[in-house]
């Protein structure tokens, strides 16, 4: 498998998961479109380099997040909003473990006991130890700060989600 320096999130992202090398040292496995790598950068450090490369980092996209959906568990991060690329966790951001999805490419979603399985668009799949309706609380989760994040600019009304005093 090729092994990469750096990587930085592109729109034929599907998602990526932390794994040791034989050092024991945290690196990233990327699954794009078309092929599969890993990365000697851990999940958040990728995360970080993508969302630096326009501009910001990866703590402000993390506030951002939070300004915007309030106090919830594993919000979705926006990586690169001019290429509409969201990409949300598993599980918490912390753990090394956590998969992080594009929702642009998950097809669809299917309980497989107490587990999901992810259809991704290119015909490729994985199983995750999620219940279905957990990770498709995340899922849309994502979905709608995408979508808030787009109408944010095209409209000039007031809504609540513009004064953080009069979010729940």
């Amino acid at each position: 498998m090729e092994l990469k320096e750096s990587y930085s999130i592109k729109p034929k992202f599907l998602y990526m998961l932390g794994v040791y090398d034989r050092n024991a040292k945290l690196c990233t496995l990327v699954k794009e479109l078309n092929r599969t790598f890993i990365v000697d950068r851990s999940p958040l450090q990728i995360l970080n380099d993508s969302i630096r490369c326009i501009g910001f980092n990866l703590r402000g996209a993390m506030e951002t997040s939070k300004w915007h959906l309030g106090n919830i568990h594993m919000r979705p991060l926006m990586v690169n909003p001019s290429q509409r690329i969201v990409v949300f966790p598993d599980k918490s951001p912390k753990r090394p473990d956590t998969i992080w999805f594009n929702p642009n490419h998950i097809k669809r979603t299917l309980a497989v006991h107490l587990k999901t399985k992810v259809a991704f668009t290119n015909g490729s799949t994985i199983t995750i130890p999620s219940k279905l309706y957990s990770f498709n609380n995340k899922l849309q989760i994502a979905d709608q700060f995408m979508k808030l994040i787009e109408n944010k600019g095209d409209d000039d009304s007031s809504s609540p989600w513009d004064d953080p005093q009069k979010r729940a």
